[in-house]
């Protein structure tokens, strides 16, 4: 295991760092897109279906060729947040980090995914205050915890449950809900398919993506 990284506070910052305005604003690259960036927040509960929908609203705006990225919380473990451990301090770190690179692809114009347990409401409204208003599109992936834990695809529910992982979020540690998500979806109740519909025909309606994709989006 990596060892952890020590955080430093923003006092530790060297004075001589000079934000650099560049000379391409967020609008110019959307525009070239034919897209608004934002990002889209996929937040719930271990088994609820987060990634497994984040991934298929991907795959259709590809079709759609639109400009995207993913951003998977396993998958930054591997890299960017290999340094980090499971402290307060490192959860919060963690969190900072994937708000401020999903930034920098809103910045750049993309659609950004992104498929995160992060069950603190203060957590998710920090990485909101990051963008712009509107651009932080939060989506309550809200299968209910009896059926995350039948579904358990890790083990880990499995595992808590015995002991062998402490502060699990849903066994000893709260999931506290979105307040006004801007989406709601049940994976127990809904379809992938309309969970997908859902969060197209919102992008669709909210203008992040332009008419002719409602157009190739219904004929498909």
């Amino acid at each position: 295991m990596a060892k952890e990284y020590t955080i430093k506070s923003g006092n530790d910052v060297c004075a001589d760092i000079v934000w650099h305005q560049h000379k391409i604003s967020k609008s110019q690259p959307a525009s070239i897109k034919t897209q608004k960036p934002c990002l889209l927040w996929f937040t719930g509960l271990s088994g609820a279906g987060k990634s497994t929908i984040a991934n298929a609203v991907e795959a259709q705006l590809f079709e759609l060729q639109r400009h995207t990225y993913l951003l998977d919380g396993d998958n930054v473990r591997y890299g960017l947040n290999k340094d980090l451990g499971f402290s307060d301090e490192s959860r919060v770190e963690n969190i900072r980090r994937i708000g401020e690179v999903a930034k920098l692809f809103v910045d750049s114009g993309m659609i950004v995914l992104s498929a995160f347990i992060f069950p603190f409401r203060e957590d998710r409204k920090m990485v909101r205050q990051m963008l712009e208003p509107g651009e932080f599109v939060e989506v309550h992936v809200s299968t209910p915890l009896n059926v995350c834990e039948q579904r358990d695809p890790k083990g880990l529910y499995k595992q808590a449950r015995a002991g062998r992982i402490e502060k699990f979020t849903g066994v000893d540690s709260p999931y506290e809900p979105p307040v006004n998500p801007e989406l709601t979806l049940n994976t127990d109740a809904v379809s992938l398919s309309e969970c997908v519909e859902r969060v197209i025909g919102y992008l669709i309606a909210q203008q992040f993506i332009v008419e002719r994709d409602a157009t190739l989006y219904r004929a498909s």
